[in-house]
């Protein structure tokens, strides 16, 4: 627990409501998503702009207070867990948009803006924010930017990284960079920028940024398909980019018991396609262009891969109803995959050509080491990420099953470095993946990672025990 001395200049600094030591009003901010790990800091600060943060920040940093930034708390690998010596530093009070340029297609919010209202915003200037996730309705835009994080149109638009122009962020010492340009181009030294992109808080904290926006799309085609195989997948997509004019936003890769335990556990749901197959795909074409008839792409397309015995079975929206319900399929499996019990989980990426030797490699493997175990894989197969998740056997025991976490991970993870891959393809390292970052970096990049972070923050008080370890 921090000093009375440090909790009473907390309080002068961020008055009543910047200060939170209420434990049921703690409660929120100590509980992981998964549930991996529970938080017991005793203390949960909220300032209400970047002046405040940078005092708070100073002050920690003078007494030494280790300091755990926090937005949605939606992080799938324990980034936002801090212990009882620790601040938590919620971005949630900093929730302003600040600028918005139709012309420049440009949008300044604050860190703590949830990505939903952020998206919303472009919406209402009639522009396009695509950074999109199952978490959009609770996750903070600098929750966001500090993981990098992907989501479902990464194919199309980038990771978080890729939707950033400038960003405003308080250093470990209390100083502030003013980095809300929005430049598009700024080539004068280092691109500090791209420095605090997925650094998840252990370099700074973000605090407010400059995002990239895009033409809303005016012309939308979605189909729900039964594919042969992986590599049928894999194939469809890259005519349909040739054959639509590179119009493919959204390509997601679902196996058929990820599919399962949506229908099983999700009341209103139903099978977009009558085919049952071992693999399908979610595909949506967009553009900017009205009138660019993308049905009729699609339809053609996927024509095509029937007759090449690629796609086996397609069901095509016909309206946005049609369309939220085949992407409610995807978006309910994480959450439906916990009615099957303890699952064990890995968020990879290889090659696109590598996808279908991935699968096959790893289900043989994970099948002689723990014989029962059910894949549910599903994820953004477009850019090469899959969330390979591992529900444990029918009748297994739970707490028994997730002992063997590690040992999975390591049979999972060397296969994909084999492969050319990341154990990592979008949710970060946090806490959970500090031993698999220094098992797959090479020395050289760690030890460069390791004095960046010494020279930013020689007293160690930013998100400690993340990512590096000290």
């Amino acid at each position: 627990m921090p000093t009375e001395a440090v909790l009473s200049r907390l309080h002068a600094i961020l008055g009543p409501k910047g200060v939170i030591v209420d434990p049921a009003l703690l409660e929120p901010h100590l509980v992981e998503w998964r549930g991996l790990y529970r938080g017991t800091a005793r203390i949960v600060v909220k300032p209400a702009n970047t002046a405040e943060v940078a005092a708070v920040v100073k002050l920690c940093c003078e007494t030494r207070t280790p300091i755990v930034p926090q937005g949605g708390n939606t992080g799938l690998v324990g980034g936002a867990v801090a212990d009882e010596n620790a601040v938590i530093l919620s971005l949630a009070r900093m929730n302003k948009v600040r600028a918005l340029d139709k012309s420049a297609y440009t949008l300044t919010v604050e860190a703590g803006c949830v990505l939903a209202d952020v998206q919303k915003a472009a919406e209402d200037a009639d522009r396009l924010f695509p950074l999109s996730l199952a978490a959009e309705g609770s996750c903070q835009i600098g929750g966001n930017l500090a993981t990098n994080a992907g989501g479902t149109a990464v194919l199309r638009y980038g990771n978080s990284r890729d939707l950033v122009l400038g960003l405003e962020v308080v250093l470990p010492n209390g100083e502030i960079i003013h980095g809300l340009h929005g430049l598009r181009k700024d080539n004068t030294g280092y691109d500090l920028r791209h420095l605090f992109v997925g650094s998840e808080g252990t370099l700074g904290v973000i605090t407010a940024a400059v995002l990239k926006l895009f033409p809303r799309p005016r012309d939308i085609a979605t189909a729900f398909v039964a594919v042969e195989n992986p590599q049928a997948a894999i194939d469809t997509l890259a005519l349909l980019r040739e054959s639509s004019g590179d119009t493919v936003t959204m390509f997601e890769l679902m196996s058929r018991f990820s599919i399962e335990t949506v229908l099983k556990h999700v009341p209103g749901t139903a099978d977009p396609v009558e085919t049952l197959s071992a693999w399908y795909a979610l595909i949506e074409l967009s553009s900017p262009r009205a009138g660019g008839d993308l049905q009729s792409a699609l339809e053609e397309g996927l024509g095509t891969a029937m007759e090449n015995g690629w796609v086996i079975d397609a069901a095509i929206a016909q309206n946005d109803s049609q369309r939220a319900a085949f992407r409610r399929i995807r978006e309910e499996i994480s959450d439906a995959q916990k009615h099957e019990g303890g699952s064990i989980k890995h968020d990879i990426s290889v090659p696109l050509v590598a996808i279908p030797a991935f699968l096959a490699r790893a289900d043989a493997a994970i099948e002689k080491l723990i014989p029962g175990t059910r894949p549910c894989s599903f994820g953004h197969a477009g850019d090469g990420n899959l969330h390979y998740n591992l529900s444990q056997p029918v009748g297994a025991d739970r707490e028994g099953y997730l002992q063997q976490w590690e040992v999975a991970n390591r049979v999972v993870h060397d296969i994909v470095q084999d492969l050319g891959g990341s154990f990592s393809a979008e949710h970060g390292i946090g806490k959970l993946k500090v031993h698999e970052l220094e098992q797959y970096k090479s020395p050289a990049a760690l030890e460069a990672m390791r004095q960046i972070k010494r020279a930013l923050d020689p007293s160690a008080i930013m998100n400690p025990g993340k990512v590096i370890a000290s």
